[in-house]
């Protein structure tokens, strides 16, 4: 474990049982640990502890880290393995943010595809530029955020299907599917380029609410079923008189 890690375990911990003065204080010294680590270039590790200081504002005082939230948005939206981001939006600081153009933009980049983003891109090219994210670099996050929502309803698509719904050339389907959306982990699927479709295996869905929690709820109440149905199959087959053989 890196020993900013221990650095951040540490704070968190210590973070949920102080006063308001020293939590003040603890958000400072927050705000030097971000900085420090974010300077040995620790990306994922600066991001977890922005996120941690995020946590302890409440809707009183979220309005004095709107900077802080602002940055942090920035850098989870240019983090390159950074795809599930809906965790972002619970937090005070960032709701405070709602109805500017940062938070529309994480709220593409948590639920929306593609054509989403392409449409705030359009309306909005000085405002991407000024924050400093790559615009091809967003475009390939969002393909790949699109083709991970469209995996979440869809147990099988063609390549015409992907090809249309993420704005590829013919020739860029197989490559993007195989070097982008297979080796990141959030898709298992296998490809058939005979029949030229995918078929999806399993998915990291981008948002979990109570759509997801429902659908595992469901999932679970069928497993506990069927492992009745087995083991009351089981007991009657043990408990089975034995009928002896024909003479």
């Amino acid at each position: 474990m890196y020993p900013e890690t221990y650095i951040i375990a540490f704070c968190s911990k210590y973070v949920r049982d102080i006063s308001l003065r020293e939590k003040i204080m603890i958000e400072q010294y927050f705000l030097m640990l971000y900085g420090f680590i974010d300077i040995l270039g620790v990306i994922k590790q600066a991001s977890k502890l922005m996120i941690e200081l995020l946590g302890t504002y409440t809707t009183e005082n979220a309005s004095q880290a709107r900077e802080d939230a602002h940055r942090c948005i920035i850098a989870s939206l240019a983090d390159p393995h950074t795809y599930i981001m809906d965790h972002l939006l619970s937090l005070k600081p960032v709701k405070f943010l709602e109805g500017e153009l940062i938070h529309d933009l994480l709220t593409i980049f948590v639920s929306e595809k593609l054509p989403g983003y392409l449409d705030f891109y359009s309306n909005h090219k000085e405002f991407i530029s000024s924050i400093g994210l790559d615009h091809e670099a967003n475009i390939r996050k969002m393909r790949l955020l699109t083709f991970v929502q469209m995996s979440e309803t869809n147990s099988e698509m063609s390549f015409d299907l992907i090809q249309q719904e993420l704005q590829l050339g013919q020739d860029e389907v197989e490559e993007f599917i195989i070097s982008v959306a297979l080796k990141t982990r959030l898709v298992t699927a296998r490809m058939d380029q005979s029949q030229r479709k995918v078929f999806i295996t399993s998915v990291v869905h981008r948002t979990f609410g109570k759509i997801q929690w429902q659908v595992l709820k469901d999932t679970l109440s069928q497993w506990k079923n069927n492992l009745t149905l087995v083991k009351e199959s089981m007991h009657t087959i043990v408990t089975a008189p034995l009928t002896p053989p024909a003479p």
